[in-house]
């Protein structure tokens, strides 16, 4: 897998080919990739203005 795009290297050599269809189907799979690489967020505590 790329770690730039999040694809793999099929998804890539397949994409000049690949129908609308397909390549939105790659694309939902880097979605869904890049979130699970994601790191999680982290809220910041909210100080009261003096």
């Amino acid at each position: 897998m790329c770690l730039g795009c999040f694809r793999t290297l099929g998804e890539i050599g397949q994409w000049s080919i690949a129908s609308p269809a397909e390549k939105r189907s790659i694309l939902e799979s880097v979605r869904q990739r890049r979130a699970a690489q994601a790191p999680p967020v982290q809220s910041v505590p909210h100080e009261p203005n003096s």
